[in-house]
């Protein structure tokens, strides 16, 4: 999330009453997690494991709960709960606003756009020329659809990431203030869920065609001219390359990379990167052929035995 005007290091400590290391007049222009991060962004961590790729990311503001060597360049906002003050700046720069008509404010809607009765449209959501919103259709806050993109029926884009921190009390989800971007000729069936950017975007492909009951994780970048059948579920912050073609009911971890012209067959998991170019099956998937063959070697194992 980019923040408009100039905020200080020193500005945002002294919002959330903390001390902080660091020049006090180095700006920050953004904030964002660790796997949006930007030079110039605020970036929070809460974890020692992850101190070092927090600090050597390119976040130039870290919100941290140690107060450690501050690296050259950088600031750093000691914080004793640093995701809760990570969640006061989201809130403050990005504030919920509660809306009670079916159309939000700030919106740029294309004359030419065909929307159906009973579509909710939510604030600041731009919408292309001949884009066709299906009845039902909700579209969330922060929404950006290219030209020529049809929604289908019941399908919700932008809702809340799927983000919680664990506490004792309970779990406290982290407050989204990304977007969702789905480019030009792209389809998404009926019922479909895309879940906003926790504070960048989730994007949908240019000419990328999703099946009904198709889910998208946040953050999640899916290239163009992808093909998702039915009953598909990306986790977040996968990156899926151009021409990637999901079959029913595949199911994907988070962080993981797929290649460009990867096909992976119905009911596989992906739980790791896979190479472009190639055929995948099973779960854990691995490469069709090997797979086909390990399947065919378990079904010989019942007859071998009774030799034995």
């Amino acid at each position: 999330m980019k923040l408009a005007g100039n905020h200080t290091v020193k500005e945002i400590a002294t919002l959330l009453n903390c001390h902080f290391l660091g020049n006090p007049n180095q700006l920050i222009t953004g904030i964002n997690e660790i796997h949006k991060v930007e030079t110039g962004d605020l970036v929070f961590v809460d974890h020692p494991k992850y101190y070092q790729k927090a600090l050597n990311s390119n976040a130039t503001i870290i919100l941290i709960d140690q107060e450690i060597a501050c690296p050259e360049g950088k600031s750093l906002i000691i914080s004793k709960a640093p995701f809760d003050d990570y969640n006061k700046l989201t809130k403050h720069f990005s504030p919920y606003i509660p809306q009670n008509s079916m159309i939000g404010e700030g919106c740029d809607i294309h004359p030419t756009a065909n929307i159906y009765p009973n579509v909710f449209i939510g604030h600041r959501v731009k919408i292309g020329a001949n884009v066709t919103l299906h009845a039902g259709v909700n579209i969330q806050d922060d929404v950006t659809i290219e030209e020529n993109v049809i929604v289908g029926p019941n399908s919700v884009i932008g809702h809340y990431a799927f983000y919680y921190k664990k506490k004792p009390s309970g779990y406290d989800r982290m407050h989204s203030c990304g977007g969702v971007l789905i480019q030009k000729n792209a389809e998404i069936g009926a019922l479909c869920t895309i879940d906003l950017g926790v504070s960048g975007l989730t994007i949908i492909g240019e000419g990328t065609k999703l099946d009904n009951q198709v889910h998208v994780g946040h953050d999640t970048v899916i290239g163009k001219n992808c093909l998702f059948a039915a009953n598909v579920g990306i986790a977040g912050c996968v990156i899926v390359e151009d021409e990637v073609t999901m079959w029913g009911q595949v199911g994907c971890a988070s962080d993981v990379k797929i290649g460009k012209g990867a096909v992976i067959l119905g009911q596989s998991g992906v739980s790791k990167d896979l190479d472009g170019g190639k055929t995948y099956f099973g779960s854990p998937c691995g490469e069709a052929k090997s797979m086909f063959r390990e399947m065919a070697a378990v079904r010989k194992l019942p007859s071998i035995l009774e030799k034995l």
